[in-house]
């Protein structure tokens, strides 16, 4: 990292070192250094100029201080954007339940997640377009699969069979397709910025193309 870089991310720390925190206050130094890692990661738009020291500047502690709660950098980016996950999962929630019917809830989930990925572009790239080796010890696909989003998005497939909306099938097959799907815009998206893509014209194109393909198969 450069000397102009790394004043961008540590710039206002080398202010006056925080007290120790008293016994019970482990907790809250948590989310503090979760809490500052994450407005340095909305600031530089960038993993790779988030450091330790730039974190432990911005909360008033020592670079010793984040290890007692996190492993490394990697840890604490994931932690954060695991934050966002959950966040995630409530905007999905929300959308879904203006739905009239099923079919039409997975519609609008489809519709929520671009958006949500679209406007946490960095912490989307890092949850789901990392490379294995950049990934935490712990964070496997199982985990990734096995959030709160994607057991409500396999539960409103669910509800699409037993409603007959689409053909008998495995649900969670199914809901992996419509993850697929969404998947591919947003990363499409994500990756490819500075193109004027009718963003909200796409998403629905895809989306309901790929619903009518379940409602055909169930005719």
């Amino acid at each position: 990292m450069s000397k102009a870089t790394d004043s961008l991310v540590t710039a206002p720390s080398r202010a006056r070192r925080r007290r120790r925190a008293r016994r019970g206050q482990g907790e809250k130094l948590h989310d503090e250094i979760i809490a500052a890692t994450e407005r340095l990661l909305i600031r530089t738009g960038d993993m790779e100029q988030v450091s330790i020291r730039a974190v432990a500047d911005a909360v008033g502690v020592t670079p010793p201080s984040i290890y007692l709660h996190f492993a490394d950098k990697l840890e604490l980016i994931f932690a954060v954007c695991e934050k966002h996950f959950a966040e995630f999962d409530r905007v999905l929630e929300e959308a879904a339940a203006g739905a009239a019917d099923p079919l039409e809830s997975l519609s609008l989930r489809g519709q929520a997640y671009v958006r949500f990925g679209l406007e946490h572009p960095e912490e989307y790239r890092i949850l789901f377009m990392s490379k294995p080796a950049a990934t935490p010890e712990g964070w496997s696909n199982e985990r990734l699969m096995g959030n709160a989003a994607f057991g409500h998005l396999v539960e409103a497939v669910q509800r699409c069979l037993d409603a007959g909306a689409i053909a008998p099938g495995n649900p969670v097959l199914i809901a992996s397709g419509l993850w697929a799907v969404v998947h591919g815009v947003t990363s499409l998206l994500i990756s490819n910025r500075g193109l004027a893509w009718p963003v909200e014209q796409l998403v629905d194109h895809v989306v309901e193309a790929h619903l009518t393909g379940l409602r055909q198969s169930a005719d």
